[in-house]
């Protein structure tokens, strides 16, 4: 099922099962056009781990496509539904990236040290490590470690990142893995140069220009996908009009 979607995958999102019995085609289309509702209305009254995992994502979708913090509610939601396909198939690969995914953003406005207190961050990271010792070529898993680590970094700087575990050198072998597998995903360049300028736009300005203009060029076939794309170009625009401080500064308040 999860192969059938690899195409719909958009940011660090991860790849999708099939939703099952009683999500159809409609479901599936309602999703990539940006229509979450009609997208979540479909998968309402199926009870299985594929539907309630296509549920978490379709939340997370919903709450990344809106500018600034995503709502709190719909991200509460979205783990709800994550733990829902969880606890009906424990071990359920989509389930685990997303509730990985939710984990994160519901992290981002703590402090490091209430991150640290709550314990997501590196629940997040176990989660989609779990992925990967189980399938080793998990696009999005690599995807969602690239930036996991560079955002460990940022936040937690260098005792913070030995404590996690997290290098930049981690986090490149982890883009570079997804890239490999997936080169022409927009959403994976956009979230690379996204968490890259955030932690040192001019550190970094070659890496960040480069994985901006792979996103720019890559092919979208989701409402969400062209949103990162556009949010690629505006950042670009920001570093070309206005160099790397107010890039970096932008960088932070995007996904």
């Amino acid at each position: 099922m999860k192969r059938i979607l690899i195409a719909l995958m958009s940011a660090v999102l991860t790849g999708l099962c099939l939703p099952a019995e009683g999500q159809e085609e409609e479901a599936i289309e309602a999703y990539m056009s940006g229509n979450y509702p009609a997208a979540l209305a479909r998968t309402a009254n199926a009870p299985d781990a594929d539907s309630r995992a296509f549920a978490a994502r379709i939340l997370l979708a919903e709450a990344i496509s809106q500018n600034g913090q995503p709502p709190a509610a719909l991200l509460q939601d979205a783990l709800a539904e994550a733990n829902q396909a969880l606890s009906r198939q424990p071990g359920h690969i989509e389930a685990r990236l997303q509730k990985a995914i939710a984990l994160s953003l519901l992290s981002r406005p703590m402090s490091a040290g209430e991150v640290r207190r709550s314990g997501f961050g590196s629940e997040a990271r176990d989660l989609a490590e779990g992925v990967l010792a189980e399938e080793p070529d998990n696009i999005y898993a690599h995807a969602f470690l690239a930036v996991w680590n560079a955002e460990v970094i940022r936040r937690g700087g260098t005792l913070g990142a030995l404590v996690m575990g997290a290098s930049l050198d981690k986090a490149r072998r982890h883009y570079q893995a997804a890239v490999a597998l997936a080169p022409g995903d927009a959403a994976i360049h956009w979230q690379w140069a996204r968490a890259l300028a955030a932690l040192n736009a001019k550190k970094y300005d070659a890496e960040i220009r480069a994985a901006l203009d792979a996103a720019q060029a890559a092919p979208v076939n989701s409402d969400l996908e062209r949103i990162m794309q556009a949010r690629a170009g505006l950042l670009k625009q920001v570093l070309e009009t206005d160099g790397t401080g107010a890039a970096e500064a932008r960088a932070l308040d995007m996904l």
